[in-house]
Order: C-alpha cells, then structure tokens, then sequence
C-alpha cells in the first residue's frame, strides 16, 4: 500500500475559463479506500470524473502505474481498469438489469435465460437483492445503485470509484456494501469513497481527503480525522450546534388546518389500502424502508401516479375531493413535490439554471402566455441562488454542471417559486454536504413556521426526529402507525417499519 497506484499532480479543471478544481494533488494507492470528501461544488465529483475518462484535465497530469495518462472516454478508462459508479445512475431505461451488468461484455453466443441465471447468482453473491430480468426503469433509485455497483464490481476493476454509493441504500444494504468494499480490498482492488456521511468515511477509509472551493485542504491517514476536524475542514468554519439539533428541547408545533385527507388510499401492490392527513404549520415527516411505498403514496397525492380507478380511496384537499391525472393540476391547486431522483425528474439538465427556475413559474398559470423578459427570468433565478446559496459561476450555466447538491437546490427553488400551500420532500437532502443539510433543513422549518404543510419523505433516523412535528411510518405500502416526536425513540420508530 506504500507505492501509489494512480497520481493526479496539480490537477486544474476549468469550466468556462473558472476552475472547478486547482492545483490539487491526489494519489491512491494498490488496495487501499480513500475517502474524498467535501461540501456540494467542492469539486469531488470533477475530480474523479477526470480519472474515470469523462473528463480532460485543464492543466496537470494523470499517472497510471507511474505512466502519464490522459483518457478520452470512460472506456477507455474502464479499459485501463477504472470504473465509477456515479452519483445519478446511468442505466439503460429500456433494457433489463442482467442486460445492464453484461451491457459492453456480450459473448457472441448467448441465451438470456443463462443471462439471468448468471446475473441471479452473482448478485445473490453480492447480498443485493434484485430480479435480473426487472427493466432497469422499473426499479426504484436504491435498486438501481445496487445495480450500478455491482456493475462496476463485475468489470473486474482495479480502481472503482463510488459516489455517493450508499444514500439510497438501507442500512441493511449498506452493511453488505461495507462488506463487498473489505473484500475488494483484500483482492487488491483500490476504492476512491466519495460521501457526506462522514461516519461511513471515518468506519471503511485507510485514508482521507477533503476538498474545499476546488482546492485541497488536506490528506491524511483516517486515524488522524474525528467528526469535528472534517466538518471543520470541509466549511472551513464551526457548526455553533450539533447539525440535526437537540432533538429532546425540540417542541413540536401545535395542528394546523387539515389542508389533506386520505382514505384507504390503492395503487397496484404499492400502496395498499392507507390512510393519513397532514396539517398545515407542521412539519408531517414519513419514515420507512426501502419499498415501503412512501413515494408512491406522495406521488400520487401529486398526480405524478395515478391511484387505482376501483377501490382506489379517497383524496381531499382543502376539504375537498380530488383525482390528480397529471402534476399540473395539483401544481395549479398549491401541491409541489420534490422528487428523490433529480436527474431524471427533477431538472432539465440541458437547460440553464435560470430556465429551470423559471419553469416552476410557468407552470402554475399565473403568466398563460409566458410574456417574459430574458431580464426577468435572470432576476427570478438570481433571486433564488442567493435565497438557497446555489453554487454557480452564473444562471446562465448549464444545471447539469452543478454538483449533485446543487442540481437539489435547483430543484428546490423550481418548487418554491410556485408559492405552494402543501410541500412534498422526497430525501431532501440525500447526495447533500453538511453544510446545505442545515440551509434545506432551516428551509423546511421556515415553510412550517409560516403556515405551509411539509411533508418529509426520509429513511434518515436523525433527520426525522430533528424535523418531525409529527411521525407517520410506512410499511409494506401502508401507513401503519402515527408517532409524537417528543416520545418516540430510534427503536420504537424502527420496530414499526420493520414489524
């Protein structure tokens, strides 16, 4: 673990004349998992994003095996033994999981019921659970990491980079990740680790680097860092508390109106047969596991799925009776969603940020015939990226060059300008630095404080009881049990998603 495998020396990436990463020094040696950390638009993603192939560095050099190397795809990479699974999945929609693992791999001659027998194996090898021959589109957003990560498993990599890899996993899920990543590593394979849960960096890493503004701060052995120097390092300041609050001096917030009312509410196996309400000027958090149907229950509230046509239940809001068939009318209506899956719902990657801003606007009808000025758009975008500390070089960027955080901010500030009465957050704050987790969670609590229902769809035990007015936890796609903040514990909210 002395000699180092791959070297990055004065590493600069400038997009549009302005670095995203500079000067920075980075080396990762044969069997080791080196943790690279940092908050949102620190440039982690940048960096390894040049050694996987997708992108070229600016100026400095990449050495591999102590050969200076410059690759032009990931393939090429991949093909000098260096894969990444990324942050925002990259599947094929149309083509099922097994084709997706074998997908640049094919033999010439090949059955797919071998395929998926294969693929059935390997993945039981793994400890993931998921069906081979499922389309990769029907998957939810932790199945599809699984899928990701057992892909680049699969390669045979000697280097795999993982970003992001374990905030869509259960904790469960995660335990047979942790296992996977030792055994990587006793065969000699080498894992760049790139997380905000600082924890998982601290319990799996032999080394870490932390990333701040493009540049390094530091780089040292795991035995060096605590919680506390890594916050330290990573902002570059103090957090005055701890970052998801004293729980036990929290008081909830007393019932609002009921803005929402849902009865023995259907969708196919997902949801079955729930019911719940939500009060406005609170802060209605829904806890479970992956499956449960939490997002598909929200989803359905919203229009974006529709519940069955017979047996379906019953949706009230604001008292009365209603069956969205698309978002637009729940828009119209003051019911916004912010989705889990940013990549594929949540922006216009293509577009600018200003335009994806805008089109929160849009949507709701106030301006039918979409008179505006370039002006006004920039003003409206300018507005809500110092409203949500959106890190850009300006509005008129592209949204999928911002990091994953702020491609979530983005998605935010599309919501917020629709001026909602009743908010869905769906993992607000999943794939997000320490710092942003407290900015999205001050946020969250604003809304509540000024009357508005929030909802919180999350898996995270700390996020619901620093947030939670009131807990609702989901299991097998029902809403099972109603829980006060106050006297709810770890244990107790855990047992009923599990029993």
């Amino acid at each position: 673990m002395n000699q180092p495998l791959l070297e990055l020396r004065s590493a600069t990436k400038s997009f549009r004349g302005v670095p995203a990463v500079s000067e920075v020094d980075f080396e990762l040696r044969a069997g080791e998992t080196h943790a690279l950390l940092g908050e949102n638009g620190a440039g982690k993603s940048t960096l390894t994003k040049v050694i996987a192939g997708v992108h070229k560095l600016t100026i400095g050099k990449m050495l591999l095996d102590g050969q200076e190397v410059e690759f032009a795809t990931p393939a090429e990479a991949l093909s000098n033994g260096i894969a990444m699974v990324f942050q925002e999945t990259n599947l094929v929609p149309s083509m099922t999981v097994a084709q997706n693992i074998y997908l640049g791999r094919e033999k010439l001659f090949s059955r797919l019921r071998g395929i998926y027998i294969e693929a059935q194996q390997f993945f039981q090898s793994l400890g993931f659970h998921v069906d081979p021959t499922a389309n990769a589109a029907s998957l939810g957003a932790a199945q599809k990491q699984m899928v990701e990560i057992a892909r680049a498993v699969h390669h045979n990599a000697r280097i795999i980079i993982f970003d992001e890899p374990t905030a869509t996993l259960t904790p469960e899920e995660k335990r047979h990740f942790f296992a996977l990543v030792e055994r990587l590593k006793k065969r000699g394979v080498s894992i760049v680790f790139i997380s905000h849960a600082i924890e998982e960096a601290l319990a799996i890493s032999d080394r870490i680097t932390i990333l701040r503004d493009g540049a390094l701060v530091v780089t040292d052995t795991v035995d060096r860092f605590d919680r506390y120097r890594i916050i330290q390092a990573m902002v570059g300041r103090e957090f005055s508390q701890d970052l998801y609050g004293n729980q036990e001096a929290r008081t909830a917030r007393p019932y609002g109106a009921k803005i929402l009312s849902v009865e023995n509410l259907s969708m196919d196996k997902m949801v079955r047969n729930t019911s719940f309400s939500i009060f406005s000027g609170q802060v209605t958090c829904v806890f479970g596991l992956v499956g449960a149907g939490r997002t598909e229950t929200m989803k359905v509230v919203a229009g974006a799925l529709k519940r069955d046509l017979f047996h379906g239940g019953t949706v009230r809001y604001k008292g009365k009776q209603v069956r969205y068939l698309t978002p637009r009318p729940a828009m119209r209506d003051g019911i916004v969603y912010v989705t889990e899956d940013r990549k594929l719902e949540g922006i216009f990657g293509t577009q600018t940020v200003a335009r994806n801003i805008f089109f929160g606007e849009l949507v709701t009808g106030r301006n039918p015939f979409a008179l505006v000025s370039r002006s006004e758009i920039r003003q409206l975008a300018e507005k809500w990226v110092e409203n949500l500390t959106i890190r850009v070089i300006d509005t008129s960027a592209q949204t999928v060059e911002l990091s994953g955080g702020n491609q979530q901010k983005v998605v935010i500030a599309k919501s917020m300008v629709q001026k909602p009465q009743l908010v869905i957050f769906d993992e607000p704050t999943r794939g997000v630095d320490v710092g942003a987790i407290v900015e999205i969670h001050h946020l969250i609590t604003k809304l509540a404080d000024n009357g508005i229902a929030v909802v919180v769809v999350s898996s995270y035990l700390p996020e619901v009881r620093a947030l939670a007015d009131r807990i609702l936890v989901a299991r097998q796609g029902r809403i099972v049990e109603e829980m006060e903040p106050a006297t709810a514990t770890d244990n107790t909210i855990m047992y009923a998603a599990v029993h």
